[in-house]
Parts: structure tokens; sequence; C-alpha cells
């Protein structure tokens, strides 16, 4: 599955939320910006939601390789200088 790309330029869509009272009250006297904080947590939730998605996509990949490192060790690392 491809990434879900983000544009910073698209233009804004209203939309409803329900959002907890007391954080909504909080929110308003520290003059947050809601649309900016709500869009930042969906960029986080999203980017978290990427990874997990691709961790389980590649997981074979993975195990696959980390297979061979601990049956080879590093392929490079004759080359280290640490």
């Amino acid at each position: 599955m491809a990434d879900i790309a983000f544009d910073p330029d698209a233009p804004k869509k209203p939309t409803n939320l329900s959002i907890n009272a007391s954080l909504l009250e909080a929110a308003k006297q520290m003059k947050i910006n809601l649309s900016k904080a709500c869009e930042r947590g969906l960029q986080l939730q999203i980017a978290e939601i990427q990874a997990k998605r691709w961790q389980q996509e590649n997981a074979e990949a993975l195990e696959s390789s980390n297979a061979y490192v601990d049956a080879h060790g590093l392929p490079l690392a004759r080359f280290r200088q640490f």
C-alpha cells in the first residue's frame, strides 16, 4: 500500500468534531489553534499506522535479513573501523 500523501497546501475543508470538553476548555485557555492541533495529531497517527503497515508488509524480508545476519554476521563487518 502506498503512503498517504499529505499536501500542506491543500485547501481546508470544514468538518464537525466531538472533542473532550475538558481538553477543549484547556486548549481555549492556552489559545491553541484547534485546526492545526488536529492536523498535527492526524499526521502523527497516519505516520504511526503507515509505519506499522510497512513493518507488517515487510516482516518476512526483515526476518530473512535478521536470520542471515545471525547466521553469517554483518556482510561488511570486516570494513568497520570501530
